[in-house]
């Protein structure tokens, strides 16, 4: 019998990166299992990180280049044909049409590979590939913006101090499914509770009672997709009973008079019938925060995904600013990590920069453009996309409006993806090309860099070699890029060091990658963070002051006052869907996996409050055609008490119907982004943010 050897490594599913060991025997990995003497992680790994183990070794895997021949069907080839046919068609088509053609598409694993942006990056800069688009315009992009702005850097995003805090509160997320994002906590429940435990108050704002409240916190239900409007009449009524710490905000303070003028227009009294929480408890809430001795404010994707996360986002910033929780213990701070990332994200002072188009003005929000225009910058631009290269995602689930995004596909002349499963956008490739996953490359845990709870940096060597003909994504781009640029007939890769940019950001915490790899556990566990240095050393502002009212956001000052009028005016038995986070699943991947297919998991059903059921005579298990302006599905009703009434969920990333993955393929599931709008005024101009969380519908009996 072989001998079988540990490696120890790390999860790349989300941002904790939590330990894991692995047993292997002759190059075969037999056990995943958590790693116990982890100095951060401490033996926690969740139920998809050990689930992995599966996706590594589904034969449903792509395991070989693929081209399509001339009848228009994908067959093997190998890496050399591959490259080459790939890149001749690149060529052909900046030739013809010019740069601007060829477009990008950039998913959601690539910010857990630590390799592969440094590669993608100089793929795209040295071949002129300008359009591109990412699914953090579908999550998170609104933070960025907000940051940006407030604080004069994206990467600045002040973390709660959940261990020390007396009142805790927490929008649109759902720590128990997501471990939370925007903050690298492993366990995250277990904080909660123990926060709990020692007497700190925890309160939840959603409109569902999430499988994270029972247990650890309080519930306030609230409208879906109108908690900037919470915050600002929170904010409104700090100024209007002087709560506002006016140590801080004459010592750090820009613009605080503009910030007051926006938020006078939203006192509770007129904003609880939008948000449907009463003026009392609005008030109280905005109360107990400022008058706890230490607070802390969190919001997730639950607000992101809505029409004005940015602003949320910002008025959040504002809520802990101004009433002395920022840069304090047990309230927000910064967590620097192992590299200075508030100085690499700064924008030196530049607003963003919108240009002209056919779809009005648009800006990149780092490096992406608004991926609900996907589809008319391929159909309706007068220089439209002609080309498309998707890395790690896949787009036809994961942005709005999917079938109008299916037709602009069918009209692209090329496509290329580089994934490790076949998906709905790769069905209608060009060319494939099979790529590793985390167990078969070597990588550091990049992702949590300024939002590690503890900071910590870890190495990992690759804990089998790449199965069949799979590469890392960083050798694919450097093997494209070479192609191109130098003509690659052979592909005689002069391979570059994936980790040069890694050790020189690595080197200001005095480690490299080669020490990590040397240590018996390839962790250095590194100082924790200390409040008290923000506002001299963290922000990066030209005023070194936080702008409590940025001018970039005069349009969507304007365009709040709007959707608010819009709100007031909206019928009261108006649907809205929110999407519904689930144990069992994560993006495309996950759904191939046979042991997250339990009973209860094999489909995505509409949930429903039992009031809004019985308005329409439906009861549990109805059949139900669910449509808006945008699109219908169909689907069936499961009851849900804990649904605020006015509120229907469900469960985005389904809708594998004639998937080449044979569990997805058995378990299709509906696609709820047949519902979700796209093109121009389906994202927020500020961040390219789409809209996907309260979202009008209407329910009826299917026919």
């Amino acid at each position: 019998m072989a001998d079988i050897r540990t490696v120890r490594t790390f999860c790349r599913i989300c941002e904790p990166s939590c330990g894991l060991v692995a047993e292997v025997a002759d190059n075969t990995i037999l056990r995943l299992d958590p790693d116990r003497d982890h100095p951060v992680s401490k033996g926690f790994a969740c139920h998809k990180g050990l689930a992995f183990l599966e996706i590594h070794k589904d034969p449903d895997r792509l395991n070989q280049p693929l081209i399509k021949n001339e009848q228009g069907e994908l067959q093997k080839t190998d890496w050399q044909n591959a490259i080459r046919q790939a890149s001749r068609k690149i060529k052909q088509l900046q030739f013809t049409h010019g740069k601007g053609s060829l477009a990008s598409y950039t998913g959601n694993p690539l910010a857990y590979n630590s390799t592969a942006g440094p590669a993608i990056s100089s793929f795209l800069i040295n071949t002129g590939i300008g359009k591109n688009f990412s699914s953090g315009t579908q999550d998170c992009t609104n933070k960025f913006a907000a940051s940006e702005a407030v604080f004069g850097s994206n990467t600045i995003h002040p973390i709660p101090d959940i261990a020390h805090t007396d009142f805790l509160l927490i929008l649109g997320a759902n720590p128990r499914i997501s471990h939370m994002s925007f903050i690298s906590i492993a366990d995250p429940i277990k904080e909660l509770r123990s926060a709990k435990l020692r007497g700190a108050k925890i309160i939840f704002v959603d409109p569902r009672e999430n499988e994270s409240v029972k247990g650890v916190g309080e519930l306030l239900q609230i409208k879906p997709d109108t908690d900037v409007y919470l915050l600002a009449a929170m904010l409104e009524h700090l100024f209007n009973s002087n709560l506002i710490d006016s140590n801080v905000s004459s010592r750090y303070a820009d613009n605080l008079n503009e910030l007051a003028q926006f938020v006078a227009n939203f006192p509770a009294a007129r904003v609880e019938a939008v948000v449907g929480i009463s003026a009392q408890a609005i008030h109280d809430l905005a109360q107990e925060f400022a008058s706890a001795d230490k607070a802390a404010i969190y919001m997730s994707t639950g607000v992101n995904m809505g029409r004005q996360g940015t602003l949320a986002y910002w008025l959040l910033q504002m809520i802990s600013f101004l009433t002395g929780n920022l840069d304090r213990r047990g309230g927000n701070f910064y967590s620097s990590g192992f590299y200075p990332a508030a100085k690499a994200g700064s924008s030196r002072g530049r607003t963003p920069n919108y240009h002209q188009t056919p779809f009005g003005e648009i800006r990149t929000i780092r490096g992406s453009l608004p991926g609900n225009l996907l589809a008319d910058m391929i159909l309706d631009d007068p220089d439209p996309i002609r080309g498309l290269i998707v890395i790690s995602g896949n787009p036809l689930l994961s942005i709005g409006n999917s079938n109008r995004l299916r037709d602009a596909f069918a009209h692209l002349e090329f496509i290329l993806v580089i994934d490790i499963y076949p998906s709905a956008t790769s069905q209608l490739a060009d060319v494939i090309l099979p790529a590793t996953d985390m167990l078969e490359r070597r990588d550091i845990n990049l992702a949590g860099l300024g939002l590690q709870y503890q900071p910590f940096v870890q190495y990992t060597d690759a804990v089998v070699p790449p199965a069949e003909h799979r590469k890392p994504e960083w050798e694919i781009m450097a093997l494209l890029e070479q192609a191109l640029l130098e003509g690659g007939e052979d592909l005689g890769l002069v391979a570059p060091d994936p980790f040069a940019r890694i050790n020189h950001m690595l080197a200001g915490a005095g480690v490299s990658t080669a020490d990590l790899k040397a240590l018996q556990c390839p962790v250095k566990v590194l100082d924790p963070p200390q409040p008290g240095r923000f506002f001299q050393d963290i922000i990066q502002t030209n005023s070194g002051l936080i702008d409590c009212c940025p001018t970039a956001f005069a349009a969507a000052k304007t365009r709040s006052l709007d959707l608010f009028d819009d709100l007031l005016t909206e019928p009261d038995d108006q649907l809205k869907l929110i999407s519904k986070r689930t144990n069992y699943m994560v993006n495309s991947w996950f759904h191939n996996v046979a042991s997250l297919k339990r009973g209860h998991q094999q489909d995505n059903p509409l949930y429903m409050n039992p009031i809004d059921a019985r308005a329409r005579n439906l009861g549990e298990g109805s059949a139900v055609l669910i449509s808006n302006r945008y699109g219908e599905i169909t689907s069936t009703i499961v009851l849900d008490v804990g649904l605020k009434p006015g509120t229907a969920a469900m469960t985005h990333g389904w809708g594998h119907e004639g998937s080449l993955m044979k569990v997805a393929g058995q378990y299709p599931g509906t696609n709820i982004n047949l519902l979700l709008p796209s093109g121009p005024d389906s994202f927020e101009p500020l961040s390219n943010q789409s809209f996907m969380t309260g979202v009008p519908i209407k329910v009826e009996a299917a026919p």
